[in-house]
Parts: C-alpha cells; structure tokens; sequence
C-alpha cells in the first residue's frame, strides 16, 4: 500500500465527512494559487541538490608558485641501447612511422638522455606539440613555455594553476581556477545526477563546479562596530537626581513606552514634571555611556558563541543588528546596527566578537544561512594588514559537517586566536 494511500485512509478514519470536504476545498485552493500563505511542496531541490548551490570553497588558496618539479637526472642513450640489448637480446630498433604520420625533424635530440630523432616520435598526433624519447620514455614540449615574470596573486590548492580575476566588485574581488581538468571540478562534475547533467547542458552557470575564492577589500575604518552619537547632554551636569533619572529609563527602556506618554506617567503618577524632549535627551545620553561601558568592559568570550541578525526600524526605517551571544555566560559580545545587510556590517560584528579573545583561543561562531556571512576569505585591508577569518556554521540543516581549520590575525593585533570554521551544508 502506498503512503499516499496510507493518509487517505488516515484522513477517513480521523475527520467526518463534512470537514473532509472542507479539507479538499483548501488542498483546492492551494493548487489553483488562491492562497498565497500556502504552497506545495517543492521536491525540485531534493531531486537535484547540487543545483544553484553556491558555497564558499573551504581551502584557502596558496599565496605562493608551486615548487617546480626536480628536473631528472640526465642519461647516456647510448648505455641504455646496451643494457636494452643485454636485456632483451637484440638491439632497439627505432621508430617506424607511418606513411602519413608527422616525422621529427632530423635536429630534433631527446632532451634527457641524447638520444637522435629517429627515436623520437610525436606523442600527441597531429598537434605536433609533445614528443617521447622511445629510448628513456622520457616526455616532453617541442617548443617549452617558461612563466616569466609572474604576478599572479594566488594559485588554486587543488590543482596549483594560476587563479585569474573573475569578477571584482568595490567591496570584494573573486578569482577562480579556469583548470578544465583540476581535481576540485572533476569531483564537483561526478557528483551531478543524470537531471543534474542535463540541465547543466542549458544552464552551466547555474552549477558551481570550480574553485573561487572570495577578497574582500575593507579598510580598518570600515570594520569598526557601530555607536551612538555622543550626546550633547551630560548626565553628571542634569538638574534632576539619579531616582528619577533611572525611573525615567525604566519606562521609556524597560517597558517601551513612548517618550510623550513617560513624560505624562511622571507628571501624573510622581508628580515630576519633565518635558517628552528631556525623556528622548535622556535616553540618549545613557546609549552612549552604556554602550561605551560594554565595550570597554566585554571582557573574555567564550570559545563558542552564535550569531543572528534582527530587524528593527530607526525613524520609520528598516535597519538591521548583526548580534553574537556567547554560549556559557550568555552575554552580548557584538551588536552592531547596519541600514543594509551587506557583508561589511557582517564582518564588523564578527571583528567586535572576537576582539577580546584570549591568545591561541580556539573560537566557533555559529550563524545560520545568511549569504552575508562570509565564511572562509581574506579580508585585504588596504593598509597592508591581512585578516584571516572566520570560525563559523550555517545551520541549513543537521545532515552534515565539514571541519575547514583556519587562522585569525585581528585587526589592532591585540590577539592571536585560531578559528575553526565548520560549515553544517
């Protein structure tokens, strides 16, 4: 019997016949988009899961050239004619072409061992363009490329070919590995499911097969965490005593009342009359001096802590808080307040996060799917600072995790903490 069988059984057993009627009325609706809070399951995702799925590659990419490869030893070809004669009893013969097979030119010598053209032979057909010693089997280029003078800033950690400049935007810069047959693609490329292939045929951009790598460019001016603006009232200079001061902030804080109605509470219950602008003024001088006492004040952080963003309105404007919590003493360690969601307001927090972290701590921050959290970059601070980061899990789901080890260097080099970035894909 089948599950859907199985539920239609479950539904007559359960539900009369009236609100069995009223249950295939909304399914209806459903299925005719007359309700757009309600949408059928989408199984596209689940039958190709590798499709539009952008995430960020875990190694970091290799800020120096490979190390060339130890050229081999030269040889004799002719003491390796006589040990092939002594093996096998009988000289080598050398090559035999076909009719209408390209021949060596007759100035062509084995790079390795000496040995003449009529034991070379093209390796490659008609490109002409790799020859093979048949006396040492030794490979090599008619015409050899040498890199010179090379500016390549970074190098892909699979396969080691330069990464070229993708795309560059303001704020970040992405290089990618143009390497048909890197190991990193080919793997990408066996993992597609037939549906997976033959959408790729229409769509290529739409599979994230090779290596990229994301740099940012901020500089330490921009990663500062946000901050009142300092007020023009003094709260050690104000008329009234402190009980009123934090009565005051008690209504219009703690239980979110407006400054107009705190203002009439005061005057009607206490008998203290202020004025609504001396409420907002108030306020605002405690903001800044309790914003700069957590700061100074934050102390360690806990080796995990998590992330979220809320939304909140600042005069009648969406604004957004990039927030971390440490996990055992519970305390904020970041909030900082962005007009945008982008990528900097993102990397702000995490710097303020982490700023207090002890030497060699070990830190994991824990943020969820947000494409504004980057998750292994470098930041290229334009002051010849670079900055490693971060220690992070997308919790999408609790399927799988990948570790991805990485290093912090904070921006005013108060710490030397390492980050561990794990990533729940």
């Amino acid at each position: 019997m089948s599950k859907i069988a199985r539920f239609v059984i479950w539904i007559c057993s359960k539900f009369t016949r009236i609100e069995i009627e009223q249950i295939i009325a909304g399914l209806l609706d459903v299925l005719n988009n007359r309700n757009p809070e309600v949408k059928p399951k989408d199984d596209f995702k689940e039958k190709h899961p590798n499709y539009r799925n952008f995430c960020v590659d875990p190694l970091p990419p290799l800020t120096e050239p490979p190390v060339a490869k130890q050229s081999p030893q030269p040889k004799d070809y002719k003491l390796l004619l006589a040990q092939y004669q002594a093996v096998h009893g009988k000289p080598l013969s050398p090559v035999k072409h076909h009719p209408n097979s390209p021949k060596v030119p007759p100035q062509m010598l084995c790079p390795l061992c000496n040995a003449p053209h009529i034991y070379i032979y093209y390796n490659d057909g008609n490109k002409r363009t790799q020859l093979k010693c048949k006396v040492c089997n030794h490979l090599f280029q008619l015409n050899q490329r040498f890199r010179k003078n090379d500016k390549s800033k970074y190098f892909c950690p699979y396969c080691h070919h330069t990464l070229f400049k993708w795309k560059e935007r303001k704020e970040v810069t992405i290089y990618k590995c143009s390497n048909d047959n890197c190991p990193h693609r080919i793997q990408a490329l066996n993992k597609l499911n037939p549906p997976e292939r033959f959408i790729r045929k229409k769509l290529s951009s739409q599979f994230k097969l090779c290596y990229q790598y994301r740099e940012y460019h901020y500089k330490p001016g921009e990663l500062l965490h946000s901050a009142p603006d300092k007020p023009n009232v003094d709260l050690t200079k104000i008329h009234n005593p402190p009980d009123i001061l934090g009565l005051i902030l008690t209504f219009y804080v703690s239980f979110a009342i407006t400054a107009r109605k705190t203002a009439l509470i005061l005057r009607s219950v206490f008998n203290i009359n202020v004025s609504y602008q001396t409420v907002l003024n108030y306020a605002s001088a405690a903001a800044f001096y309790c914003h700069s006492f957590n700061l100074k004040h934050k102390g360690p952080i806990d080796s995990i802590s998590a992330g979220d963003e809320a939304y909140i309105k600042v005069m009648g404007k969406h604004h957004y808080v990039f927030f971390f919590i440490s996990s055992k003493s519970l305390k904020i360690t970041a909030y900082n307040v962005a007009d945008n969601r982008g990528v900097q307001p993102a990397v702000a927090a995490m710097n303020e996060t982490i700023r207090t972290a002890e030497p060699g701590q070990e830190i994991v921050l824990i943020t969820d799917g947000n494409p504004s959290i980057p998750l292994v970059s470098t930041l290229s601070i334009r002051s010849q600072t670079t900055i490693q980061i971060f220690n992070t899990i997308r919790l999408l789901d609790s399927k799988t995790l990948i570790r991805n080890p990485k290093s912090l260097d904070p921006l005013n080099n108060s710490s030397n903490a390492s980050i561990e970035l794990i990533n729940i894909m």
